[in-house]
């Protein structure tokens, strides 16, 4: 079987002198010998393979480095400097009510350093003093809770914590590809998408000491403290599931203030405008709120022209993260497929791959962990041939969920919206090995 990482070796064999040598002694046979098989393999072994530099200790390796905490708050290297958040130049009219783009094309696992979560931000962001901030609960009416409260942070942390990891989409996520290819990169087609290690207490728990009226109640509103007046309507069942945080702590630390410091709800599954940053009151009531970016904003453009309201699930979705769009393939040969999928209903059963289109489909292998609600890395095995080439991926959920192409997509929700794309992504691999986003009708 072809092994891509193994090189065949430069065969050797022995002149005349090199016996002479053989019989003046074994000492001067090896010397010869390997000076001959080092020659040959370095006219075989590819560009640099035979660079001198290799002998040559660098500075790094005959000198001190820098002292121990000589950056109180370790920074990636500055040969990683490329891999940033990006804003989309032209997308919105002032900076403070835009979105920057997660870099996915070169991350690893699932876990989305805090630095590089994307942020979708409706006026600006703040860095509040936590010492000053409040949570307030109280419900619509004097029969929904029993003792309306208001928290300070350090009574909420000292509140018993639990941490999870959750995937958080933005409902845009693809928007712009929904009549046809926009965006040339993965970061801008799917980098409203990020997933970090949230810890927090559950809301359910707050509402338990409040001593919510849980039949009354149907429905809770959260508020954040931005000038933006966010608020959104999240069903109670939801709450009642335990899964909805109201959390501090990300990957290990506090929020960053662009992620909601120091506080914000965490809602899995859904749609991250529902995640409210800045996080300063929970209201509980008995119907949907129908609040304005519920009722006129984050909804689905329907084909007959109708909206539709409070679809917040983010729906099964996958995406082959390299190659992808704005990358090369160097060479023939082995390359890994690699991608990322999640479902806002649960966890992802399996995710197939596709090279030619979609008219063949192989598994990839999910790497673990595989959670409720979390991105899940996908990784397939592929030998490129140097032809052109089709790559999707198709990802199932374990309610049975099965991500559609295009045109399925389309069938029901026709072109014109913004929100919910979950459509099955097409990146052409041509000749040259340029990496390209193509549509396929």
């Amino acid at each position: 079987m072809f092994n891509p990482f193994i090189r065949r070796a430069p065969e050797n064999f022995l002149t005349r002198e090199q016996i002479a040598d053989v019989q003046r002694g074994r000492r001067g046979f090896l010397a010869t010998a390997l000076a001959t098989a080092a020659g040959a393999a370095a006219a075989q072994a590819p560009a640099g393979a035979g660079d001198p530099a290799i002998l040559n200790l660098p500075g790094h390796s005959k000198s001190l480095g820098q002292a121990v905490a000589a950056r109180g708050y370790g920074l990636p290297s500055t040969w990683e400097k490329n891999l940033q958040r990006r804003e989309s130049p032209g997308l919105t009219r002032v900076s403070q009510a835009s979105v920057s783009f997660c870099p996915l094309q070169g991350l690893f696992g699932i876990i989305t350093p805090s630095g590089l979560h994307f942020e979708r931000h409706h006026q600006g962001w703040w860095d509040i003093d936590p010492s000053q901030h409040r949570l307030m609960i109280n419900g619509s009416d004097d029969k929904m809770l029993k003792r309306p409260m208001v928290f300070t942070m350090d009574e909420l942390m000292r509140l018993p914590p639990v941490s999870r990891m959750h995937f958080i989409e933005c409902g845009a996520n693809t928007g712009m590809e929904w009549g046809n290819v926009s965006v040339p990169t993965v970061q801008y087609t799917h980098g409203m998408l990020s997933c970090s290690e949230f810890t927090g207490v559950p809301l359910r728990t707050l509402l338990e000491m409040c001593g919510a009226d849980f039949k009354r109640g149907k429905f809770v509103l959260g508020e954040g403290a931005d000038g933006s007046g966010m608020t959104r309507t999240i069903p109670m069942s939801l709450v009642m599931s335990g899964e909805v945080l109201v959390a501090w702590g990300q990957n290990g630390e506090m929020l960053r203030p662009e992620n909601g410091y120091p506080l914000r709800l965490v809602v899995p599954g859904v749609q991250g405008v529902s995640w409210i940053k800045y996080l300063r009151r929970i209201e509980l009531g008995d119907m949907p709120y129908g609040t304005k970016d519920e009722t006129v904003h984050y909804i689905d453009l329907m084909p007959d022209g109708q909206h539709r309201q409070y679809t917040s699930i983010q729906e099964v979705k996958s995406v082959i993260t390299s190659p992808s769009g704005g990358q090369m393939l160097l060479d023939k040969g082995f390359t890994n497929i690699t991608g990322l999928a999640w479902s806002g209903r649960g966890a992802i059963r399996k995710v197939d791959v596709s090279v030619d289109g979609g008219r063949n489909w192989r598994p990839a292998r999910l790497e673990s962990p595989v959670l409720s609600k979390c991105l899940t890395r996908f990784n397939c095995d592929w030998s490129w041939d140097g032809k052109p080439a089709l790559l999707m991926s198709r990802a199932t959920d374990d309610t049975g969920q099965i991500q559609p192409n295009y045109a399925e997509l389309r069938r029901v929700r026709g072109t014109r919206s913004i929100y919910h794309n979950n459509a099955i992504q097409t990146w052409l691999v041509e000749e040259s090995g340029e990496v390209k986003n193509v549509q396929l009708s």
